[in-house]
Parts: C-alpha cells; sequence; structure tokens
C-alpha cells in the first residue's frame, strides 16, 4: 500500500488549508448560499475543522503538532466520505447540481488525497537550521 503514498506531507498540508478555506467558502462560489441548512452548514463546519486539525497536526504545516499524521488521514477520510454522502443523507440532492454535486466531488477528492499521501512528514520538518 505504501507504494501509492506518493503526496509528501507537506504538499498535503498546503491542501488541508486550501480546502478548508474552499468549503468555507463552498456556498457562495456555487452560488448555494441561499439553498441554507445542511447544504451550507456541511461544507463550513467541515472547513473550520478541517483546519482546526490541521493546525495541530503533526507535519510541516501544523502550528501545535498534537495529532499523528494517519489519525490526521483517518479524520480527512471520515470528513470526506461524511462530505460525499451528505446530499443524499440531508436531502439536498434534489437541488441544483451547483448545491450537490461540489460536496460529492469535493468528497471523493480528498479521499484519493488521503489514499496518496504519505503518514510520516519528510525528514526536512526535523532539521534545524543554525548559523555560525
Amino acid at each position: 500500500m505504501d507504494s501509492i503514498r506518493f503526496l509528501p506531507t507537506k504538499v498535503h498540508g498546503v491542501l488541508d488549508y486550501v480546502v478548508g478555506l474552499a468549503l468555507i467558502l463552498a456556498p457562495n462560489i456555487f452560488q448555494f448560499a441561499d439553498v441554507g441548512g445542511p447544504a451550507v452548514f456541511i461544507p463550513r463546519l467541515l472547513g473550520v475543522v478541517l483546519i482546526a486539525y490541521s493546525l495541530l497536526t503533526r507535519y510541516e504545516w501544523g502550528v501545535i503538532k498534537v495529532i499523528s499524521m494517519p489519525y490526521h488521514l483517518i479524520v480527512d477520510f471520515v470528513a470526506a466520505l461524511f462530505l460525499a454522502v451528505s446530499p443524499f443523507l440531508f436531502g439536498f440532492s434534489n437541488k441544483g447540481a451547483n448545491v450537490w454535486l461540489p460536496h460529492v466531488v469535493v468528497g471523493i477528492a480528498v479521499i484519493l488525497v488521503v489514499i496518496v499521501s504519505k503518514t510520516q512528514p519528510g525528514t526536512s520538518m526535523d532539521r534545524r537550521v543554525t548559523s555560525a
């Protein structure tokens, strides 16, 4: 399984913050903020939560490094699966494609990112530059 894990945690971390912000803004970007309810609440909440646990992850972009990368990936997977099925669980799959499709596409995309992400940060994370 490790042979398919080619995405460095440094890249995964950048994606975490970009996707987190995109989820928060998705209802406005895809013009479904007026739909309200779970269609709007779910991506915004997941975006905030993603940014929060990314700040707590032990990888290059973590600030308070308390969550291991394997645990981070499990949370990513569960959250992405929930996002992808949310239009069907909460009954907004009958709305326009601009409402439900971003949930499904982003959820599936994040699952794919989890599958190809390395489970440990690179050695560069522990290196310290010293000056003479």
